[in-house]
């Protein structure tokens, strides 16, 4: 039930106008809005259908974009039937008002008519994104099932396959492009596991709270009223909604995504990015049991993708804040496994039963590398006497599972000798000796080759490395510390600054930058 205002609203903002509308003039992918003091608005043909002349245009035409908010006013019989168009952000979780009846509230961006929020009643969300299909004659009680051609229990895997086969259907039909959308669009809702849990509660209590897909931000427009504020925008039906959407291209590790029975999720914090995957656009025979040993998978896959924007909450100092996130459309995934993926994944699975399996020997080296560096073949022989196997990897031991192989390897083909330290490598090469975290955010410690190297390295070892980067009493000196290569974003640009660093011939064409 939607609240009634008086038809007296507060003044609109400063430099907010609203004029008739007197012609509407097509221009090829847009539509030419000529009103009645003869300036014009270009308008998408989607946004102008909705506008008819004698129609009443609110709108700024100081923003950069005028276009991007307008409220539309038309007068029939006396009564005022009013659409608002604006881009929108995060859209709040479903909660009851005092009717106990549910709604979300969409914040408006940037907006410059006044308008705060859009109050979306829960029909509205419901009716648009999970009935939509039954708008169609004779499609009143077709699920979003029914139009994949499947059943309700089809697993994430069924789901996408349905897809591609009625894709490739609706393809050799011919059929219009917004069935096709209508297709696509159910599946994005039901390859989300929240959106698909939404949409079964849905089925069987179509007042249950319906989820805003994706938490919002987009371009919306909406049928409904002003509040006499001019504050809320308070919607009675979603017309449209495009959310903001964007191509990416990266290379995500393995051991981050999340196996559950039939999909997977990756998130990664520092790209804001979130992708829901399935055994066929994750070619893999996952399960829930290898989060007990993803962490020492080391491999990344190719991701391929168009991301929508969303929003996720965080409590940070005892405040919410809204953090920006993407998350993949998952019919736009395209995932790509390097050539040793089933190698990589075997080793991981391998290595974690030998860490379990020699738990109290790994444990004991570890302590001891807590105390002092060892030498990696002082350290086999360590492991043997403890009967660790000779095969087994030693550089395991220190490694965590942010480590980058491709610092380690780099260094690792140059060294003479290494020793292991509490989580760091320490590398003699030929001119230098380097100190290695093989992580994204650390630094390469250089230094200049000692003549006992043995005694070099009982000496780093009490030493801290603010001392180094300070000089506190002459610890930089004694050590010989030349300085530090950080691993940027480009790990070629390391690579080079290290060549430099350590005296070997540089290869400039290694500052090319590389998709992260």
């Amino acid at each position: 039930m939607q609240p009634s205002f008086a038809k007296w609203l507060l003044s609109a903002p400063p430099n907010v106008v609203s004029l008739p509308v007197v012609h509407l003039l097509p221009e090829g992918s847009t539509v030419r809005c000529v009103l009645s003091d003869d300036r014009s608005l270009s308008l998408s043909r989607f946004l102008a259908s909705f506008i008819r002349p004698s129609d009443e245009l609110e709108f700024d035409p100081t923003a950069a974009n005028p276009v991007s908010e307008l409220r539309v006013v038309r007068r029939t019989f006396g009564r005022a039937a009013q659409l608002y168009f604006a881009p929108i952000g995060y859209v709040t979780q479903p909660k009851a008002d005092k009717r106990s009846e549910c709604f979300v509230r969409a914040e408006v961006i940037n907006g410059r008519l006044g308008v705060r929020h859009v109050y979306l009643p829960n029909q509205a969300v419901r009716d648009y994104f999970y009935f939509g299909n039954r708008k169609r004659a004779g499609c009143e009680e077709q699920t979003l099932y029914d139009l994949l051609r499947t059943v309700p229990k089809a697993t994430p895997a069924d789901l996408r396959l349905a897809l591609k086969v009625r894709l490739l259907e609706l393809q050799a039909d011919a059929a219009p492009k917004d069935q096709i959308q209508s297709v696509e669009r159910a599946f994005n809702l039901l390859a989300h596991p929240d959106l698909r849990s939404c949409y079964e509660a849905l089925l069987l209590d179509p007042e249950a709270p319906a989820l805003f897909p994706y938490g919002g931000f987009g371009a919306m427009l909406a049928a409904g009223e002003l509040s006499p504020d001019r504050e809320t925008f308070f919607a009675r039906t979603i017309l449209s909604f495009l959310p903001d959407r964007r191509e990416r291209r990266f290379r995500a590790p393995l051991r981050r995504v999340e196996f559950h029975d039939g999909h997977a999720v990756y998130r990664d914090s520092r790209r804001k990015a979130e992708l829901i995957l399935d055994t066929i656009s994750l070619p893999l025979p996952f399960d829930p049991t290898w989060n007990q040993w993803r962490h020492l998978v080391n491999t990344k896959f190719g991701v391929e993708a168009t991301f929508v924007k969303s929003g996720k909450y965080r409590l940070r100092g005892g405040d919410w804040h809204l953090v920006d996130w993407e998350t993949a459309v998952p019919s736009r995934v395209n995932i790509k496994l390097p050539s040793d993926t089933e190698e990589v994944l075997s080793n991981a699975r391998k290595l974690y039963h030998r860490f379990g399996q020699y738990f109290d020997a790994i444990k004991r080296i570890r302590l001891q590398l807590e105390e002092e560096p060892l030498e990696r073949q002082e350290l086999s022989r360590f492991c043997e006497n403890l009967g660790i196997p000779p095969d087994f990897d030693i550089t395991q031991i220190s490694w965590k599972p942010d480590y980058d192989r491709f610092y380690y390897g780099e260094l690792r083909k140059r060294t003479r000798k290494m020793f292991l330290f509490r989580d760091e490598y320490i590398f003699e090469l030929e001119h230098t000796v380097v100190v290695e975290v093989p992580q994204q955010g650390h630094a390469t410690y250089v230094f200049s080759r000692p003549g006992n190297l043995n005694q070099w390295v009982r000496n780093y070892a009490r030493t801290h490395k603010e001392d180094l980067r300070k000089n506190r009493a002459n610890a930089a000196e004694l050590l010989g510390f030349l300085g530090r290569v950080m691993h940027g974003r480009n790990p070629k640009t390391w690579l080079k600054d290290l060549r430099a660093k350590v005296g070997e011939s540089v290869d400039h064409s290694l500052t090319v930058e590389t998709q992260p």
